[in-house]
């Protein structure tokens, strides 16, 4: 849509910011008339917002394919069985919008498309000589996210660009995840987006590693961690982050046996080291987690916090929850507060029956806690704590976990590889993700290929995502001031917004046939011919940002000059018809 009347697609601006909405992108979309809730997490895009997306679209189709990647569409619901086959069913979680046909069959509203793509791939990969391929798709997503929030940032229905490659060897999938990262870059730098990209976790996905891009932002969900020296290319979320102290642990033998100390109301490890007047970090933290048929206590530095992102790939659960009191009791025997490794009077593996039923107990210990002595840590006993406490005497990290991190990093703990630089946090928005899956999907699925000699292999395979929707809010994010938006020009409905300022029939009837003239010529232009007042039109004209605004009026009637103002620096200079048709200033 190039150019377009007032009086054909009305605007849909309003002074009212949405009650719910707490950020620049919700209040500025809806009122400039972009996006419409219609109820929690689900949002229409009005004529505006959709030429909005139909740019962005353009956009991240034009870089795939320049990339090579192949664009299909795969059905939006997809079958229980897929999802059985990858072990995802269960571990999803209650964010998958399950559903069950006339025949009690149960299907899901995809929140990805993994299983879907593979199942593609079984069914059309054959030879070595197919490889490597990347199929891509542009459609919607469904999560049923507990609390959808800030406008199209965290939605139950978004758009998403989901694409996914197959590979003979991991040699090949480093180079199109490779190509991937550059194409991300160049879709961001077309929508004039200021991305940092930084290690992630894998999560429910799984596989060898992944990055993300994130926009830093105040209202970001992400804790984003960066080397304090700029040159140093270490960017990682807290999630993945490695935790390397600042202040190294003292790692001694402890010379006195534990003693038990009566810290009678005292549970957290706050309390207790006021009291006994010890260091917090000698201090031992017992975290105690469950799920439907696991219990998970972890053991980490008392000055930390555990990282439940960590813990869980470690352990393999993603189910967990805080353990409820009748859980701790029944692990501990004593009440919550009270947990420590010395004494605990369960086993590792060992299994324990909490309300009727069987669950099996796994012990994790942060590396940190390893060789150290004069620990201080809860007696399983309540109201008492031990001092005194030594590991390899009075508890045993096993061999296979001297080396776990499930600490959360934070700033001022050291650059993993730097020992002489510090991280530096910041907020982030996620604005796309990729990832190496590896076997994941291809071994659940069956995917075999013949390579030149004719024996049967199992191909590798990535995912690269893009949410446009969150994209579209995150530039709002970046490009906005107190007046509204402003737009780039790579994704702005309309390059000029063209105010008219008449006072009789006659006048309206020039500005109508510069209208057309511009219409005649291709420009993009939005003519705002309502029978408003200039200040009116003003406002909307800056409220909706689109980059520039022709303002005509006496000026043109009597000389044919044009007034242009710059969107993004409010500049103004006088043009003509000529200046517009010649060099679409």
């Amino acid at each position: 849509m190039l150019n377009v009347k007032a009086s054909q697609l009305p605007l849909f601006t309003t002074n009212e910011n949405p009650k719910d909405a707490v950020v620049t992108s919700h209040k500025l979309l809806s009122r400039a008339g972009y996006i419409k809730k219609q109820s929690s997490g689900f949002y229409v895009y009005l004529p505006f917002g959709n030429l909005v997306y139909q740019k962005l679209e353009q956009i991240i189709r034009e870089e795939m394919n320049r990339s090579y990647a192949v664009e299909v569409k795969l059905p939006i619901l997809t079958d229980s069985e897929l999802w059985m086959k990858s072990a995802r069913w269960d571990s999803m979680g209650k964010e998958m919008m399950r559903m069950k046909d006339r025949h009690d069959y149960q299907y899901v509203l995809g929140p990805t498309h993994e299983e879907s793509m593979s199942w593609l791939a079984a069914n059309f990969l054959q030879s070595y000589k197919q490889l490597p391929v990347n199929f891509y798709q542009i459609g919607t997503k469904y999560r049923d996210e507990i609390r959808p929030r800030y406008g199209l940032i965290r939605c139950r229905e978004f758009v998403m660009k989901d694409a996914y490659s197959f590979h003979a060897d991991d040699q090949s999938l480093n180079e199109t995840y490779d190509l991937m990262r550059q194409t991300y870059k160049n879709i961001f730098l077309r929508c004039e987006l200021d991305t940092l990209s930084v290690e992630a976790d894998s999560g429910a996905m799984g596989g060898s590693g992944s990055e993300e891009f994130m926009v830093a932002s105040e209202i970001g969900e992400e804790t984003l961690l960066l080397c304090e020296d700029s040159t140093i290319h270490y960017r990682a979320n807290q999630e993945k982050a490695e935790y390397i102290p600042a202040v190294p642990y003292t790692f001694e033998v402890s010379s006195h046996l534990p003693e038990k100390k009566l810290t009678t109301g005292k549970k957290s490890v706050e309390e207790v080291a006021t009291f006994l007047e010890m260091e917090i970090r000698n201090f031992i933290k017992t975290v105690i987690f469950e799920n439907s048929d696991s219990i998970v206590i972890a053991f980490i530095p008392g000055d930390r916090e555990i990282n439940e992102v960590k813990l869980s790939k470690i352990t393999g659960h993603r189910e967990l929850e805080m353990a409820e009191e009748s859980t701790v009791v029944s692990v501990t025997k004593s009440e919550s507060g009270y947990a420590g490794p010395y004494l605990l009077p369960v086993e590792n593996n060992k299994k324990v029956i909490v309300q009727n039923k069987e669950k099996t107990v796994h012990l994790v210990y942060d590396r940190n806690l390893r060789k150290r002595g004069n620990l201080v840590t809860g007696a399983n006993e309540k109201n008492h704590h031990f001092i005194n406490v030594q590991e390899g005497r009075d508890f045993i990290i096993p061999e296979e976990q001297k080396n776990y991190d499930i600490v959360k990093a934070q700033a001022g703990d050291l650059t993993p590889g730097y020992n002489d630089k510090k991280l530096v946090s910041t907020k982030g928005i996620e604005v796309g993700h990729i990832f190496k899956l590896g076997k994941k999907y291809t071994d659940s699925f069956n995917i075999k290929v013949l390579d030149k000699n004719g024996k049967s292999f199992t191909p590798t395979m990535g995912t690269y995502g893009i949410g446009l929707g969150r994209t579209i809010a995150t530039v709002v994010e970046q490009k906005s001031d107190e007046k509204g938006i402003i737009w780039p020009e790579s994704l702005s409905p309309f390059k000029y917004y063209m105010v008219s300022i008449y006072k009789n029939d006659e006048q309206k009837k020039v500005f109508d046939q510069l209208f057309d003239e511009l219409v005649s010529h291709k420009i993009s232009v939005y003519y705002d011919d309502r029978n408003e007042s200039p200040g009116v039109k003003f406002t909307d004209a800056d409220l909706t940002g689109f980059p520039y605004q022709l303002v005509v009026g006496k000026n043109f009637i009597a000389d044919g000059t044009i007034e242009l103002k710059n969107r993004k620096n409010g500049q103004k200079s006088n043009i003509t018809l000529k200046d517009i048709i010649e060099n679409n200033v």
